[in-house]
């Protein structure tokens, strides 16, 4: 088995019936893949073994590949160019004619972006990076305009938090005075923002750990945390995807938690 992608809305793991013995025997053959739930409560028991491409999973199944690179060899990799437009199209033809947001989206406990996505998937979207508060800026036409402000005030604002930051701030508030701060020089009505609560009732940063084993507490953004051996983990599930997967509870030491030994 191997895990071959996951899913920050369900939340959710996608596990290939695919191995890597698979891929040396039938190369073009396709895999069952299977969803596995990431809601709050569920116990995983996985043993992470070799690590290479997680292949392609199309409406028929999951294509493995055996090549060493991971998460994706460049064949399987792909880059969505619209995260690259700045407001000139690098497109043969524009295809983002509908309505865009640009927003701001916080992070506890103080890190800010700005960003840009469509109108009706703005609440979607700030959930999917793992917002702790979001703010809609403006709707505009369509793409390349949100694009072109977009770029404007990412000269003061950044357009991008890594998630180590976010990771960092799991177990934090917002800094409410510094949000609101911000809100207020783009005149955000209280109407335009958001609030949201993941319910991960953490009172220690969790440590970062690449497992996939333990009872899940939720899913932050791409952030999986996870209770085992009387530690809390985060879990980046992009670092989860590529691995070999065996259905046992993994017997490696790992980091403990000051709470562990409280």
């Amino acid at each position: 088995m191997q895990f071959v992608g996951y899913d920050t809305g369900g939340p959710g793991l996608l596990l290939s019936d695919a191995s890597s013995d698979d891929t040396e025997t039938d190369p073009g053959a396709s895999a069952d893949v299977e969803y596995v739930s990431l809601e709050s409560g569920t116990e995983l028991a996985y043993t992470l073994g070799e690590r290479h491409c997680a292949g392609a999973v199309t409406d028929d199944g999951h294509v493995p590949c055996p090549e060493p690179t991971a998460p994706y060899c460049p064949q399987h990799a792909s880059t969505w160019v619209c995260a690259k437009c700045t407001g000139t199209c690098l497109k043969d033809e524009m295809d983002c004619v509908e309505p865009h947001a640009i927003y701001l989206a916080a992070f506890a406990p103080d890190a800010f972006k700005v960003g840009v996505t469509k109108e009706w998937r703005l609440e979607t979207r700030l959930r999917e990076q793992g917002a702790d508060r979001g703010a809609l800026l403006a709707v505009v036409p369509d793409g390349r305009i949100a694009r072109e402000r977009e770029a404007e005030i990412a000269e003061e604002i950044p357009d991008r938090i890594r998630v180590p930051t976010k990771r960092a701030g799991l177990h934090r508030d917002v800094d409410e005075a510094a949000w609101d701060a911000l809100c207020s020089e783009f005149d955000v009505d209280e109407d335009d923002r958001f609030r949201f609560s993941y319910e991960l009732d953490l009172r220690d940063r969790p440590v970062a750990e690449t497992i996939a084993t333990g009872v899940v507490r939720g899913v932050q953004g791409r952030l999986l945390v996870l209770d085992h051996a009387g530690s809390t983990y985060a879990v980046d599930l992009r670092d989860l995807v590529g691995y070999e997967a065996a259905p046992e509870a993994t017997t490696r030491d790992v980091q403990a938690s000051l709470g562990a030994w409280g």
